[in-house]
């Protein structure tokens, strides 16, 4: 029995990764086509204005801020990176990246959303949200290069907590090394390598978040149907359920006083 589940095993284990190698020969052919599909064009970085409801992000910041402020009272109980997702183990070790999920591929996450309603209630009016949470980044802490699975969605981030050292605290998108200010937002793309740098002794705090990328007709479609296949992936399943134990556990701990 125990032979023919590592059997098993090993077959999925291959399968897995053939459909990975053909995912992302498939992700890198759509890239070009979605270029051409763009609304906004095809470069690292954006100027905000492209998403005109940033500023209503820009505008609330302090309010997000006060209520990331209170998550980050229980720092012992946010999940590193990759906790939720072991597929990112390779740019996420220790607790040196944490994060507090509000959504994860188009799925909310209810407890933490509950949490932070002022947050949740701006994310909400975003066509197409895909991904957010809060980016928690340690003090000298260095993510290396890599790249998104898909230029079918754009990354912003909105500044809530910066290092007053901000110079020594950066990210490189492609060739164009950005900084972050509180209260302001960034956008771009994160199908082009990036990689970011912590060389402060403080912490740094973002909410980073993933929307489509505006695309005529045609291209949207096949983001769309795209998106859909992705969520039926084990790269995606498989964080789906991390993120939900990881809530259902932190609710349990908070229901019997045994948690922080």
């Amino acid at each position: 029995m125990a032979q023919r589940m590592n059997i098993i095993d090993r077959f999925r284990q291959a399968r897995r990764k053939k459909v990975k190698r053909a995912g992302k020969l498939l992700l890198r052919r759509l890239s070009r086509f979605f270029a051409n599909q763009s609304l906004i064009g095809d470069k690292p970085v954006f100027d905000k204005t492209v998403f005109p409801w940033t500023a209503d992000f820009e505008a609330n910041w302090q309010a997000i801020r006060a209520e990331l402020d209170e998550v980050l009272k229980t720092p012992e109980a946010l999940p590193a990176f990759h906790e939720v997702s072991r597929y990112q183990k390779r740019i996420s070790t220790g607790d040196n990246w944490k994060t507090f999920i509000l959504y994860g591929f188009g799925i909310r996450i209810e407890e933490n959303c509950r949490r932070c309603p002022e947050t949740t209630r701006l994310l909400e009016r975003l066509p197409n949200l895909q991904n957010a949470w809060f980016s928690i980044l340690s003090p000298r802490y260095h993510i290396p290069p890599h790249k998104g699975p898909t230029n079918g969605i754009i990354r912003i981030h909105l500044g809530l907590i910066i290092p007053r050292d901000r110079e020594n605290c950066r990210i490189r998108v492609d060739d164009t090394i950005l900084h972050w200010d509180e209260g302001k937002c960034i956008v771009f793309d994160d199908f082009y390598e990036h990689e970011v740098w912590n060389d402060t002794d403080d912490v740094r705090v973002v909410l980073f978040f993933d929307v489509d990328r505006p695309m005529r007709p045609v291209g949207k479609f096949v983001n769309r149907f795209m998106i859909a296949c992705m969520k039926r992936t084990a790269y995606v399943k498989d964080s789906l359920s991390s993120m939900k134990k990881w809530e259902a556990d932190r609710a349990e701990e908070r229901r019997t006083g045994t948690g922080p």
